[in-house]
């Protein structure tokens, strides 16, 4: 984003339980956090946009630039909280969405548990029609069937409506024909097409994704056209842009379109940062842990670069096995997800075992220890009832924290297992962290990844409260906390470049390939990203263009980058050589006379990506840190209630050595070290937290 000298930008994250925001002018940069208003999100965005810009002491015209994310798409889906949502696909295809992949995730279970669709299948309409796998009209569609699902539509209160036919992709002109019929019969009602969404190859995906997209859309365009005109009545005329589940921006009208590429843009953002952080820190491995109020977030990032993925899944249900989720695919920085936050409810199962989410109290009511209604004991109920949370400090004391009604719902629930309030609270931690703990080895050994090898970085209001606790399960010795921790996403926002993604499938044999066909298709994507960049900055760009491949009549594809020019008949050779070195890296073999074919195309055009600076690390030699105070909490190790040494972040610099247990507080999060840990500060602030030499494991 283009700005003039001395102008401002601001960042802000909603997510479940808080809205995060970051205002940066020049070296200058304000933070703050305000409860998120999920009836209506835009007010908590406008509180802390207020907030802050009384507190730099600005005027909205000297703002050159909003970048904005958000976990409500995500938090919707989780949570099974979005609209009523109808789908209508070819008929003889009502139950792929049911169906999914016919396989099973874990063959040797007998109750295996899979996710259930969006849609229910009282709401999955067919009508007939059938388009060729070249785009050719076999059976045209049935419009008369079309316009007969109206009254049911009607009758079951449908705001959405997802339209998947089978080959779409290759040529949408019935799902386009009827979406026309349906907006003449019902013009309110809001509707997603599959081939627009995602026009790629496999049903499943394709209708899962358009379902997704369905399901959240009326929520996020009313979100979205009423924070626009409440930033245009407070006076601000700049950009809004919105993050992408990708790390790239997106206009508003694009976001309110396709709301299903937002899904995961407040990870996104914290998945940018790790990435700064592990250049900025020399790093290689680095696993990035975002834990916010309702979801936590785990990504791997090897070389200052997070893993990227066409497809993920969201929502996991079984253990955080690969294949117990519901299937998107839209460019996406790969990571997983899962209902683990502050604000993660606490019950009992019909097992009579201790559970924690993935359902949360979010902001309304919140937490018992809010005092706003919660009932149900939570993470931070926990945390705070065991000593780790400042109640002076949380949330910049926006409010007091409840400690009778904290203790006194955790004495209720703790009766039910035989145990104090306090010890209550300590086991809600460590199941949060246990269950934090065992989605990271699950992503790591889906990657093929020893994840004791990587350095954590940990940021998000609740993850360096449990980040050391986590990382000691895991084996990892060094965890890093960098400056603003506490609204970690935003800031990452903020470090973005501008850069637009598409995607299209288009089957080609590398032997045959079209390439004047080929670089055409290339040409059409590259001119509607550059017109949508465009519109935000004149700054130079750069391109990355890949396809997926495979060998020909295999079920599962690999990516492959293209050459940064046109393509030559030559190039015929060079890709499938291409692809036979990616092949041979992935699986140590490669199948010789066997022919490659391309399923689909890729395109990033972006902004050159800011040169980082490396920091220095932390004192070779360094003095014990001055403690503010002490309080009580209760040890994890002990469960007994000891002495907690409190530091002021602002008062540590590079020469200290914090030795554990001691809590760092800070406005918007606080850092727990553990015994056995020892705390340091590098030049750029951030914390680093190393395991001592014979500590337990």
């Amino acid at each position: 984003m283009s700005m003039s000298k001395g102008a401002a930008r601001i960042a802000v994250d909603i997510g479940g339980t808080f809205t995060d925001i970051v205002l940066e002018q020049g070296e200058k940069r304000w933070t703050g956090k305000v409860l998120t208003t999920p009836q209506r999100p835009a007010e908590g965005f406008m509180t802390a946009i207020r907030q802050i810009m009384a507190e730099a002491g600005l005027q909205p015209d000297a703002v050159s630039g909003v970048i904005h994310g958000t976990t409500l798409g995500t938090n919707a889906l989780i949570e099974r909280k979005g609209a009523r949502t109808a789908f209508l696909t070819t008929g003889g295809f009502r139950d792929v969405l049911e169906i999914g992949y016919e396989n099973r995730f874990d063959q040797y279970d007998l109750m295996i548990e899979k996710p259930a669709p969006l849609v229910p299948r009282g709401l999955r309409f067919t009508v007939a029609e059938r388009v060729g796998a070249k785009g050719n009209v076999i059976l045209p569609l049935d419009e008369a069937g079309v316009r007969a699902i109206v009254p049911e539509l009607r009758r079951q209160g449908v705001r959405s409506l997802a339209i998947g036919f089978l080959q779409a992709f290759t040529n949408p002109v019935h799902e386009e024909r009827a979406r026309d019929i349906l907006r003449q019969e019902m013009p309110e009602l809001s509707i997603s097409l599959a081939a627009e969404v995602c026009p790629e190859i496999r049903e499943y995906d394709r209708f899962s994704t358009a379902c997704a997209n369905a399901y959240i859309r009326p929520i996020m365009q009313t979100y979205l056209d009423d924070l626009e005109a409440q930033m245009r009545a407070a006076g601000f005329n700049c950009p809004i842009f919105l993050m992408t589940s990708s790390g790239a921006m997106t206009s508003v009208e694009v976001a309110k379109q396709f709301p299903v590429r937002l899904v995961e843009s407040g990870p996104a953002g914290g998945a940018l940062l790790a990435a700064q952080v592990a250049l900025e820190c020399g790093l290689d491995k680095v696993l990035s842990f975002d834990m916010g109020g309702t979801t936590a977030k785990i990504c791997f990032i090897d070389k200052g670069q997070p893993q990227a993925s066409r497809s993920f899944e969201v929502g996991r249900v079984y253990r955080f096995t690969k294949g117990s989720g519901l299937p998107l695919r839209i460019p996406v920085i790969e990571m997983i997800e899962i209902g683990a936050g502050g604000g993660s409810i606490a019950r009992i199962n019909e097992l009579g075992l201790l559970t924690v989410g993935p359902d949360s109290a979010g902001s309304e009511p919140g937490p018992v220890c809010y005092g706003r209604g919660g009932a149900e004991p939570t993470v931070t109920d926990g945390d705070f009832a065991t000593g780790r949370i400042d109640p002076d400090r949380f949330a910049r004391g926006a409010f007091t924290l409840d400690a009778a009604k904290t203790t006194a719902a955790l004495a209720a629930f703790g009766a039910k297992l035989d145990l104090t309030a306090d010890q209550a609270g300590l086991a809600i931690a460590e199941t949060i962290e246990e269950t934090m703990a065992n989605a990271a080895r699950v992503h790591a050994i889906e990657g093929g990844r020893d994840v004791s090898s990587y350095t954590m970085v940990a940021f998000g209001g609740a993850a360096p409260l449990h980040a050391v606790a986590v990382a000691k399960r895991l084996g990892i010795g060094r965890i890093v906390v960098p400056s603003s921790a506490g609204v970690g996403s935003a800031v990452g926002f903020l470090q973005a470049p501008i850069a637009f993604d598409l995607a299209q499938s288009w089957y080609q044999r590398t032997d045959e390939m079209d390439f004047s066909a080929a670089n055409a298709r290339l040409d059409a994507m590259r001119s509607q990203a550059a017109a949508l960049i465009r519109s935000a900055t004149q700054a130079p760009l750069v391109e990355r263009g890949s396809v997926l491949m495979r060998y020909i009549g295999q079920g599962h594809e690999i990516e492959v980058e293209l050459p940064t020019r046109p393509l030559v008949q030559a190039d015929r050779a060079t890709l499938h050589e291409l692809f036979v070195a990616a092949y041979t890296k992935l699986y140590g073999r490669s199948i010789p006379g066997l022919a490659s074919e391309i399923l689909s195309w890729s395109l990033r055009l972006g902004t050159v990506p800011a040169t980082v600076q490396p920091l220095a690390p932390p004192s070779a030699s360094p003095k014990p840190a001055k403690v503010q105070a002490e309080r009580p909490w209760t040890d994890p190790e002990s469960g007994q209630r000891e002495p907690l040494a409190i530091c002021d972040r602002a008062t540590l610099d590079s020469s200290i050595r914090l030795q554990g247990p001691a809590a760092v507080v800070e406005s918007e999060t606080t850092t727990i070290v553990l015994k056995g840990y020892a705390l340091g500060v590098n030049e750029g602030g951030y914390l680093v937290i190393d395991r001592q030499e014979g500590a337990v494991q």
